[in-house]
């Protein structure tokens, strides 16, 4: 397997074969090295519907017939776009052929907003377990710290954990180093900040914090050491 951060919540993983890629917003992203046109994902899974999560999804998807994996109400949304969607939700798993897919509970929000300033409820909010290859890899989408994170990692073997950093709209270094204490994660890699100014953070600042979990900030289009 190979994982790669991208830019604010961009990750990809070649497992099976496959290219997937989490949550591609590509265009209006300052800091990620990827290029739509050159993008060719057999699979695109979403956390949730907020247009730097979604991002270039429906582009993607049908220039490359990528199946992509999202909550129900965002699946459906996107099928409506001609887009070949498997709907999912919060607690259910699937075994695909390039992994096994669980979404968790995330706490956040999620809705689309369109180009005409239309606000589109995209369902729950939700995290990502991946599994495949024999690894674990947690991706928490957009989230504020929460006490079941010691249930994901109770019942979870964490090889890798992607968690928002970027405080204001999610956890903010010292909630994301606290939610490492819970999840357990072999190591962990900080996401969702300094794209905006609002998410402006020092990432050796949450890496102080954590004592645990070996701690890699990765520039966009670097690779996870597993």
């Amino acid at each position: 397997m190979e994982l790669s951060f991208h830019g604010h919540s961009i990750v990809k993983i070649k497992t099976n074969g496959k290219n997937i890629i989490i949550d591609p917003f590509i265009r209006g992203n300052n800091i990620t090295d990827l290029k739509v046109e050159e993008e060719s994902p057999d699979v695109i899974l979403l956390t949730h519907g907020h247009n730097d999560h979604v991002g270039d999804t429906v582009e993607l998807a049908k220039a490359n017939n990528s199946l992509v994996v999202a909550p129900n109400e965002l699946a459906n949304y996107l099928s409506w776009q001609g887009v070949n969607a498997h709907p999912m939700h919060i607690g259910g798993s699937y075994q695909f052929d390039f992994g096994k897919v669980k979404y968790t509970q995330a706490f956040h929000g999620s809705s689309y907003v369109t180009e005409n300033n239309e606000i589109i409820y995209t369902g729950m909010p939700g995290g990502i377990l991946f599994y495949a290859e024999g690894l674990t890899i947690y991706h928490a989408g957009d989230t504020a710290l929460f006490g079941d994170m010691k249930l994901i990692g109770e019942r979870n073997d964490i090889d890798v954990a992607f968690l928002p950093i970027g405080d204001n709209f999610t956890m903010g270094p010292e909630d994301a180093a606290y939610a490492v204490t819970l999840l357990k994660p072999k190591k962990v890699v900080p996401i969702h900040y300094n794209t905006f100014p609002y998410i402006k953070q020092d990432p050796k600042v949450f890496a102080e914090l954590v004592k645990d979990s070996e701690v890699q900030i990765l520039e966009a289009g670097e690779t996870v050491i597993l």
